[in-house]
């Protein structure tokens, strides 16, 4: 597996295992091209939007780090990291996640981050245990979504 930097020239296959998360009921979030390539390769604020690919070309993952300005979507406090991690389901336990992670907080290292929130369906069991073994905190919650924190060195 190796992990690079996305491009526009992913958008389709990232949005094909993405609308198999929908079809799982893992994800609500809109799956189409258009959202892949506007909101996590191409987004203004990126910091990093990072694939995991076999070794066949495969996607088996993507990571998007945002830098979070005033009046996010997330409530994000303005200048944290904004995290979101998709996996695709015919990858689940195979470390996408984790090695995904090691370039993300190199990138957040890199751009100075201090913390990084991740907001999680509350009903996400599987996305809220690879938050926590990647060393988030939750830090607030209600019944629809847990806020998790990592603490970047």
């Amino acid at each position: 597996m190796i992990i690079r930097e996305a491009r526009a020239a992913d958008a389709a296959e990232v949005s094909a295992f993405l609308r198999a998360l929908v079809a799982l009921g893992k994800r609500r979030l809109p799956a189409d091209e258009d959202f892949v390539r506007d909101v996590y390769i191409g987004h203004a604020d990126n910091i990093a939007c990072s694939v995991a690919e076999d070794a066949d070309g495969s996607l088996l993952g993507i990571q998007i780090l945002l830098r979070a300005t005033e009046g996010n979507p997330y409530g994000v406090e303005p200048g944290w990291g904004i995290i979101g991690t998709h996996v695709n389901p015919k990858a689940a336990r195979r470390g996408v996640g984790r090695n995904l992670f090691v370039a993300t907080r190199a990138a957040a290292e890199k751009a100075g981050l201090q913390k990084i929130e991740a907001s999680i369906g509350a009903k996400s069991p599987d996305a809220l245990a690879y938050y926590d073994s990647m060393g988030f905190e939750t830090f607030a919650q209600d019944d629809a979504k847990v806020r998790k924190c990592f603490e970047v060195e």
